[in-house]
């Protein structure tokens, strides 16, 4: 098994959905099974899309997830998908540069400058301390808190020297993947419900706002920004238990009589969802017709 990276585009090229499946041709078929059982980054480049014109990507690694399996596309010859488990996105993307520091040694030639013809792989493996490079410079905001207390997910709370334990012990814990996923969920969408439009901070400096899944963790919901809402408290119990809803265009639905009418005059005016500025945050299809088809009581 070895580590590696998975580069997927805002509008993707292929029939990638990064929090379940990667797609691509016979060309990376060797790398991407080496990686089966073992953990890769997300990387998503300067390119939007497949059109060559297109500009605007991070040009950042932004997630991790394990593979599980490949496994041949049925539909088009000599293109496989890799099925992915643990999906988790960084709470900060992290450019695949840092002055003349690259986090892939790969993509740095002799001369310093960039290593395009390493860079044009959408498939390509790194060692072990390049992912713990790249991964803890990701979860930063989750694990310098932990280190400071001295205490964190079960398990690890003796913090180690830095880079004596390797991050993905870390990954595969519950209390460690709520908070990366609470902290991305509500940069995302600016510490506001993105029901109520009510942006709260306690006495103590801290937003009200919570991170909520649009499909169920229980239900093989992913800790992705697009399974994720901002919600306050009272707007959070109630989307979990079904009451409250969003149609495919961010309407907002409500169970019919089972919705207080003092809540639903906190609700935005137009009774839409405020989503994130940016649209790779923005909630995804899927997720939502899933919360519609088995949650929702409307």
């Amino acid at each position: 098994m070895v580590k590696a990276v998975f580069t997927t585009k805002v509008e993707p090229t292929y029939d990638d959905l990064p929090e379940a499946r990667y797609h691509f041709p016979r060309t990376y078929l060797r790398q991407a099974e080496a990686a089966v059982g073992d953990w890769i980054v997300y990387y998503e480049p300067r390119r939007t899309s497949g059109d060559r014109g297109s500009s605007g990507g991070r040009q950042a690694y932004f997630a991790t997830a394990r593979v599980r399996e490949i496994q041949p596309d049925p539909a088009i010859p000599d293109h496989f998908y890799a099925f992915v488990e643990d999906y988790l996105e960084f709470d900060d993307p992290v450019p695949f540069r840092d002055g003349d520091f690259y986090y892939e040694r790969i993509l740095q030639r002799d001369d310093g400058e960039t290593n395009k013809g390493a860079f044009g792989r959408a498939v390509r493996t790194v060692p072990d301390r390049e992912y713990d490079l790249i991964a803890r410079a990701g979860f930063a905001r989750i694990i310098r808190p932990e280190a400071q207390r001295g205490v964190g997910s079960p398990g690890l709370a003796d913090e180690q020297p830095e880079f004596e334990r390797p991050i993905v012990e870390r990954l595969v814990a519950r209390p460690f993947r709520d908070a990366a996923f609470a902290t991305a969920v509500k940069a995302a969408y600016d510490i506001t419900c993105a029901i109520t439009g009510l942006r709260i901070i306690n006495g103590g400096g801290r937003p009200e706002v919570q991170a909520a899944h649009i499909r169920p963790v229980a239900s093989l919901g992913p800790d992705s920004v697009r399974n994720g809402l901002a919600l306050s408290g009272t707007v959070h119990w109630m989307f979990d238990r079904g009451l409250i809803a969003l149609d495919a265009d961010h309407a907002i639905l409500m169970a019919r009589d089972r919705v207080p009418e003092e809540v639903q005059r906190l609700i935005n005016p137009d009774r839409r969802l405020r989503p994130p500025a940016r649209p790779e945050f923005q909630p995804h299809p899927q997720f939502l017709e899933y919360h519609r088809e088995h949650v929702f009581k409307g």
